[in-house]
């Protein structure tokens, strides 16, 4: 099996709802999102270009997450902050790293790579350079 691995960094805010320490306020980090694809070579020789991975997973990141705050659709603070901020992003799932990880890899990913017969297999959310969660398929 190749696989291919690309990263980017974005800061991004959230708040784990539930948390029983410090996550349950608002908070954000320096957030460094790791991609690993699989695929077969193609005539060159690469499973995708990485201008490719930057372009459809990178790019996606950028427009959606990047410098925004990401809150569960189910938290009870979602509908006031998104009053306060029309920026803020309702996502379907608690803003952890492992969701936010298997997000990427389940939802994000097929969408953004169809077509290029490449498949995302692994996503690693570092939210410190000490702390990363990751989703494989």
């Amino acid at each position: 099996m190749y696989t291919v691995t690309r990263y980017h960094d974005i800061s991004c805010g959230h708040r784990v709802c539930g948390h029983e320490n410090k996550c349950s306020h608002l908070h954000g980090h320096n957030y460094r999102i790791t991609f690993v694809c699989t695929g077969e070579l193609d005539s060159v020789g690469r499973v995708i270009d990485f201008s490719v991975i930057k372009d459809r997973l990178c790019m996606w990141l950028e427009k959606n997450f990047d410098h925004r705050f990401l809150i569960w659709e189910d938290d009870p603070l979602a509908d006031p902050l998104l009053a306060l901020d029309p920026k803020v992003v309702k996502v379907p799932f608690n803003p952890t790293a492992e969701n936010i990880a298997e997000y990427l890899v389940k939802t994000v990913a097929p969408k953004q790579l169809e077509g290029t017969g490449v498949k995302l297999v692994r996503c690693d959310v570092e939210e410190t350079r000490k702390c990363t969660a990751s989703y494989i398929l």
